[in-house]
């Protein structure tokens, strides 16, 4: 090895999310940008468990469409879609994951953090929530609310043996 080869080697610390997210959220209260590795298919088919990032900010004004982290019971957090809200003021926001058909609801104090972006397919290009390819992708993505089950359906390896097309 040249005395100028320099071999770096990444450490990955994998946390709960119970003791993650409240550290997360610390960094955000005190103004800071974090990045969020993400966990789970209910953002599918933009985003990956495991694959992709999200980039958080401070909640700040929200609106429809919008993806958000937001604790919809006490220590259970979400990072879903801002599909409406309800309630005489409207302080109760409903939320739906991409790849979910069931929406989740909380208060509007409970948004915790808003995503500005995502870092997507390994790349390290943010794809901004205010870009073109998210309003486009979002815009036709909640529209398409009643075929959403059977495009996932198709889309994703969990369909059953017997539906799926034989190859030789």
């Amino acid at each position: 090895m040249s005395p100028n080869t320099h071999t770096e080697s990444i450490k990955t610390l994998q946390l709960p999310n119970d003791q993650l997210i409240p550290e997360l959220l610390k960094m955000i209260r005190d103004g800071h940008t974090v990045t969020l590795p993400l966990r789970g298919n209910s953002m599918r088919p933009f985003l990956e468990d495991g694959r992709d990032k999200a980039l958080l900010k401070g909640s700040g004004f929200v609106d429809i469409g919008d993806p958000v982290l937001a604790e919809v019971a006490p220590g259970r957090y979400v990072l879903h879609r801002i599909v409406g809200n309800t309630g005489p003021h409207y302080e109760i926001i409903v939320l739906r994951g991409d790849g979910n058909l069931r929406t989740e609801s909380c208060h509007v104090d409970n948004i915790k953090a808003r995503v500005v972006g995502f870092y997507r397919k390994g790349s390290n290009k943010l794809d901004s929530t205010s870009g073109l390819k998210w309003r486009i992708y979002s815009w036709w993505w909640m529209r398409l609310l009643p075929l959403r089950r059977y495009l996932l359906f198709i889309l994703y390896p969990h369909i059953p043996a017997r539906f799926k097309k034989k190859t030789r």
